[in-house]
């Protein structure tokens, strides 16, 4: 298994017309109670542990510098500390607000979100974490804490255009939650990343407690390493427009660094309620070069 055969078995394992029906089925699921949401896609997981994920090109990230990092603690899940960071090689690890902006998909869903972590360490496993602070959303999307979710980001706006931008305008609904992004790639160059961050960081990904319950969810995506081994920094300076509001409120002040991937990330995300633990990168290459899709039974199909 090499990544171009990964990449083309991952997208194979997405059925436009499978995402609809499971879309059309989110409509009639989501008057039901989260209770019986969470046992329906409990059951669902027990024949099918894994879902395509596919990021589209030119997912991008806004970091911003946290100052007073102990107002972390309050939004991460239990078992998790807040830790330091370096998104490049050689830079110097400091703590992180992110904003994820993306077009997905997936064996469930299809559209754009936008993410706000904080990074933490598991105290169990000593990992580097992901934790989804909160979301938003123009396509369902599935938590603990929520159940089935309806889109909440009618109208986003998420593209590229022909003269280098890259454009974010998603707000929920009611229109306390917000990313307003515009930033040029003309001038953004490719830099070596971070490996504990965005290789043992993506293993190991849970909500925080504004998005989930407060054991977190755990889940890891399964990849290719070379996937997160290097992306363009964009000079903050191309960064236009960097408006941003959540449930977090504005933990750190001023946009540290802009980040943008120019390909598409061919992952296998654990389906909810399932753990994947790696714990290095040589067990995560091995396991990805094992990966048989005539096996596999996804989530959705």
């Amino acid at each position: 298994m090499n990544i171009l055969e990964y990449a083309k078995g991952v997208e194979r394992l997405v059925d436009p017309m499978e995402v609809g029906k499971v879309m059309y089925l989110q409509t009639r699921m989501r008057k039901l109670p989260v209770w019986m949401q969470r046992k329906i896609v409990t059951s669902a997981t027990k024949k099918a542990d894994k879902m395509p994920f596919v990021v589209e090109p030119y997912c991008s990230f806004m970091f911003y510098e946290i100052t007073e990092p102990e107002k972390m603690q309050q939004f991460l899940p239990e078992g998790f500390r807040p830790a330091k960071a370096s998104i490049f090689e050689g830079d110097t690890p400091k703590y992180y607000g992110i904003v994820t902006m993306f077009r997905v998909h997936s064996s469930v869903f299809w559209g754009a979100r936008t993410e706000f972590y904080l990074i933490a360490e598991n105290a169990e496993t000593g990992l580097l974490s992901w934790i989804i602070c909160d979301y938003i959303s123009d396509t369902i999307s599935y938590d603990e804490k929520h159940g089935l979710k309806s889109p909440d980001a009618s109208g986003a706006v998420m593209t590229t255009t022909c003269e280098g931008d890259f454009v974010c305008d998603m707000k929920n609904t009611d229109g306390k939650k917000y990313v307003r992004s515009e930033m040029n790639l003309t001038g953004a160059k490719m830099r070596a990343l971070d490996q504990r961050l965005w290789i043992e960081g993506n293993t190991s990904i849970a909500y925080g407690r504004l998005a989930g319950e407060a054991d977190g969810d755990l889940f890891s995506l399964t990849f290719f390493p070379e996937e997160m081994k290097q992306a363009l920094e964009v000079p903050v300076s191309e960064v236009r427009k960097a408006e941003v509001l959540c449930g977090t409120g504005k933990l750190g002040g001023v946009l540290e660094r802009a980040v943008s991937f120019p390909y598409a990330q061919h992952m296998l995300s654990d389906a909810p309620g399932r753990r994947t633990h790696y714990g290095s990168e040589k067990v995560l290459r091995e396991a990805v070069e094992k990966v048989r899709f005539s096996k596999i039974k996804t989530l959705g199909n």
